[in-house]
């Protein structure tokens, strides 16, 4: 509290009737929320269209960023890991861990993966294994692999590639908050690229972004744990139907639990439902682990860790770009073993799963990273990286191979003991006025309809006629009460004493869990009573830690903000969790999957510049990077972010300039080439245009025969970009300003007019920006062993450079 009332230079905050907030961050979070909350509950046939159009198109355009982006913070965080910088420690040099090893690994697991274990531990494998995929579409491939791959495709999912989002994030706030003393929000992170900048309107969208996202990845979680727990309920007691009244009664009990939990703060409420949580989850998992078969689920473990280790490249590189393109006709005249489209994985395979998990686990990066730093002050990068990377990938590995395995084992047991899936409408057969009006129950006769508006298939008749064929003169009376009296033997399980065997692919993902546990005999109730209790503090651990960070947000970083502040995020979670439900209906799990998806994708995008903002942060830590040297005087984002008419004016020059601009900053530097330079860059500039002019006119008139000409437009424009690269390298040269090529090229293709200001204005007098602080003598590289352990002289201790 303290800290914050001296307030970080530049910061906005509200202080009234002791509320403490950002007014633009809260006031545009909650005018976004709102808009959407109303959107979902008054048109929610139209959200839930367009929630399917959006995740779709994100699939089809963007699976190249999801995928490609993961697999570049996962390199950076590795390189971290094995370099010095893996010393430095989040906090001061001589700051020991909050928190005990034990603890600490919980409030991250509970914080991390809870909710979620719970409802693909058994479901995912299960489908992976049953329901169509590119490894299901091969007819020749043997069953033992396509169950191996089942559960390589699930750590795949629950593995690096999902962790390394969080490890990002969190590193990056807890150097920027604990080292230098900025606030504990997601804008901090980018202060080593824009500087006090952060403090402006740039900082105010990327803290309102977060909130939103972290929100909407929140949500998802908690839909789909209030899903599974309105199944176990009704596993209890059948009065409690599954419905999505039902589902958003159990959201708002579980807010009311996560309110009061967000209320007592982290070393309270948070720190002891985490340590409750994993206690449960380990009495289940131990006890799975001795009623199932040990050495089987050993030798899994085992085998399944090394196929992780060997395809884990392949995987997180796989964007399934033939799939999403186009079947794979003309199979026959290649000499293929498939007709045409057989053989192919499904097209929407990877919009329901890959790129689901990865904006799920993208949007709650915000919420994740910034909690597990909160929680890891003290720690050394290295020993950050064990913490969020090995130890809950290896416990989460355990957990999946574990249920994963148990119920594909589960499958094939109950096929082998004849349990199907069927689609008998028990509400049909109930009907005793139509049973008594039916002769005998044969394939012959047409008006017996035991599927109800469905057509029976070979798994219903061959029921049907198994039992004919030990009663043949039954009627149809008595088969319909046969297949009253043993629903359990056709897939079902809950009207039925015997619980052995069920088929697992038969029953809906939330359902899977609770029906597994049914199988273990005895131990069948007590374990889906467990299983419902640890579900439930799961939910609340995710909620109130998610209330708690989104406040945080919305308080520039503020740390204990206020009781009633929590009380309003933790209401919103709820209200926004309920939205999703009421605008997806019957398609509640597709609504909650866009909801990830859609949010993460804007939200990749700025955590692409959190890699270069860790790096840098880390270079001038150790003195690797002159904290002190000279940089550009104008920022890209000045001319949209400040007031300076004389940006401003710049940008709208350059828009059209450029040649002319770049002509007299060569000129001015006593570069050579100066008229070749503006030649060629008129000549790329004016042919972009004018060939996108002529691409607009195809469109309005089509007997204009320019179809396909945009893409020489955007040849001359890459082209364009690639001389701006060039001459932004060479006047960081001469001025000696840090950065690289890549950074150059993508400010030139992005933002070539702020890039061609930048050049412009360093190169006249006064044009070049100091990064040293007001007092030097703060400023010192780690390995100097100097460091200041107050928060008062880490606020001062900045660093500052500007792409």
């Amino acid at each position: 509290k303290q800290w914050y009332q001296r307030r970080v230079r530049g910061c906005r905050c509200c202080s009234f009737f002791r509320l403490e907030f950002n007014p633009v961050v809260s006031i545009l979070s909650v005018i976004a929320i709102v808009a959407f909350i109303l959107w979902c509950i008054l048109e929610p046939d139209h959200a839930g269209d367009t929630f399917d159009l959006a995740k779709s198109w994100t699939t089809n355009t963007f699976s190249w960023l999801y995928i490609g982006s993961q697999d570049v913070w996962a390199v950076v965080i590795i390189a971290i890991y094995f370099s010095k910088y893996g010393e430095m420690k989040l906090g001061a040099d001589d700051e020991v861990p909050e928190y005990n090893d034990a603890t600490w690994f919980a409030m991250l697991y509970a914080c991390g993966v809870g909710v979620g274990l719970f409802f693909f531990g058994v479901a995912e494998p299960v489908w992976h294994y049953t329901s169509a995929s590119r490894y299901r579409a091969d007819k020749y491939m043997p069953d033992n692999e396509l169950a191996q791959n089942a559960i390589n495709l699930t750590l795949f999912h629950w593995g690096i590639h999902g962790w390394i989002v969080y490890v990002l994030v969190g590193m990056v706030i807890g150097i920027m908050s604990f080292r230098k003393g900025l606030p504990m929000t997601m804008k901090s992170c980018f202060y080593p690229l824009i500087g006090d900048r952060i403090f402006g309107v740039v900082g105010d969208l990327i803290d309102t972004f977060s909130i939103m996202t972290t929100l909407f990845g929140v949500c998802t979680s908690l839909g789909l744990g209030t899903m599974q727990i309105n199944r176990g309920l009704n596993l209890i007691n059948e009065s409690i139907p599954v419905s999505t009244e039902a589902q958003v009664v159990i959201i708002w009990c579980i807010t009311a639990l996560a309110t009061a939990s967000v209320v007592s703060g982290v070393g309270v409420g948070i720190r002891r439902l985490s340590e409750i949580c994993f206690g449960l989850g380990m009495v289940i998992m131990m006890m799975v682990v001795f009623l199932e078969d040990t050495w089987f689920l050993l030798n899994l473990y085992c085998q399944s860790l090394g196929y992780y280790i060997q395809w884990v490249i392949q995987l997180g590189f796989h964007c399934d770009a033939f799939e999403l393109s186009s079947r794979s006709y003309g199979a026959a005249d290649r000499g293929r073993a498939y007709a045409d489209g057989e053989g192919d994985g499904p097209s929407d395979w990877m919009d329901g799963w890959t790129i689901f998990y990865w904006g799920w686990w993208i949007s709650w990066s915000p919420f994740v990273g910034m909690f597990i730093a909160k929680i890891s002050r003290g720690r050394t990068l290295r020993q950050f990286i064990n913490g969020t990377m090995t130890a809950p990938i290896i416990y989460s590995f355990l957990w999946l191979t574990i249920f994963g395995g148990a119920g594909i084992k589960m499958e094939r047991l109950a096929a082998e003991n004849g349990i199907c899936c069927v689609n008998f409408d028990y509400t049909h057969l109930s009907n005793s006025t139509l049973m008594e009006s039916v002769g005998p129950a044969t394939r012959m006769n047409p008006d017996f309809d035991p599927c109800g508006d469905s057509v029976c298939g070979d798994c219903e008749w061959n029921i049907i006629d198994g039992y004919l064929r030990d009663n043949p003169n039954s009627e149809a009376e008595q088969v319909a009460v046969y297949l009253l009296e043993n629903q359990k033997w056709l897939g079902k399980y809950l009207s039925a004493d015997d619980t052995t065997y069920t088929r697992l692919s038969c029953l809906p993902s939330e359902e899977m869990w609770f029906a597994m546990m049914s199988t273990y005999d005895d131990m069948g109730p007590f374990l889906r009573i467990v299983s419902l209790i640890g579900l439930v503090l799961y939910f609340v651990t995710s909620s109130d830690s998610g209330s708690l960070v989104i406040d945080i947000l919305s308080a520039n970083g503020c740390q204990d903000p206020p009781i009633p502040q929590r009380v309003f995020w933790a209401l919103v979670e709820g209200a926004t969790a309920t939205a999703l439900l009421v605008a997806g209906g019957s398609r509640a799990l597709s609504a909650l999957q866009t909801a990830s998806v859609v949010s993460g994708l804007p939200y990749t995008i700025i955590l692409c510049f959190l890699c270069p903002a860790l790096w840098r942060a880390l270079a001038m830590e150790f003195g690797d990077i002159n904290p002190y040297g000279p940089d550009f005087g104008m920022a890209l984002i000045d001319p949209f972010t400040t007031l300076n008419g004389k940006y401003f004016l710049s940008f709208i020059k350059n828009i059209f300039l450029t040649p002319i601009t770049i002509y007299s900053v060569r000129r001015k530097n006593n570069q050579t080439g100066a008229l070749a330079y503006a030649i060629s860059l008129t000549i790329c500039w004016l042919v972009w245009v004018v060939l996108i002019i002529a691409q607009i006119v195809h469109n309005s008139y089509p007997s204009v025969k320019l179809a396909g000409i945009y893409s020489l437009a955007w040849v001359f424009y890459l082209a364009f970009a690639t001389i701006l690269t060039v001459q932004r390298a060479q006047i960081r040269e001469i001025y000696n300003i840090n950065g690289n090529i890549v950074e150059d090229f993508f400010a030139a293709l992005l933002l070539y007019p702020c890039t061609v200001g930048q050049v412009e204005l360093v190169s006249q007098p006064g044009g070049i920006a100091p990064m040293m602080p007001d007092d030097p003598s703060v400023q010192r590289p780690l390995n100097s062993n100097s460091s200041s352990s107050t928060e008062e002289k880490n606020r001062d201790n900045v660093i500052h450079t500007n792409i």
